[in-house]
């Protein structure tokens, strides 16, 4: 039986991006087929600590309402995961996730302390802030072909993603 493209893609991505890569698709699915509500996919403190609902930090950085942005933020998931798994931390498995893992402690920290509920972004924000301080004289083609060098990039999805949110 011949295997699909499709198939062959998700096979060919990296081990930990394609774990990561799935939660961030079925999460938003199963909340957009109401099996599952997207309140207790966030991360919202009073349930977290009093109610001891212990999944929300790791949901609120695998969901994301479904829409454009949603996608955007895929792409720059699978794109800058898989370049850093392959490159820096090719062969280094066990380095790459704690990396993530260290992030993430971070990110829900923050998200605690200033009420942020979805940590998608800034969890894949904080991925593709290494991948530039990795590839910092790299040059980078942005939307519209506008092109700098990597260590911009963060910066400019930053004011990428406010333009989109705020629009």
């Amino acid at each position: 039986m011949a295997d699909s493209g499709l198939g062959e893609w998700y096979r060919g991505i990296p081990p930990v991006t394609r774990y990561w890569f799935t939660g961030c698709v079925v999460l938003p699915v199963l909340e957009r087929l109401n099996v599952v509500s997207g309140r207790s996919l966030v991360l919202w403190a009073d349930p977290f600590f009093n109610n001891f609902q212990i999944w929300r930090p790791v949901t609120a950085s695998m969901f994301y309402p479904m829409g454009f942005h949603y996608l955007i933020q895929l792409y720059f998931l699978y794109s800058y995961s898989s370049s850093l798994e392959r490159g820096f931390f090719d062969g280094r498995t066990a380095d790459y996730v704690f990396m993530l893992f260290f992030n993430w402690i971070c990110t829900v920290i923050v998200a605690l302390l200033i009420g942020m509920p979805i940590l998608f972004i800034p969890l894949i924000l904080t991925m593709v802030y290494v991948w530039a301080q990795l590839n910092k004289d790299q040059t980078v083609t942005f939307w519209f072909g506008m092109t700098f060098k990597a260590c911009y990039l963060p910066w400019a999805l930053l004011i990428f993603n406010y333009i989109l949110r705020n629009a």
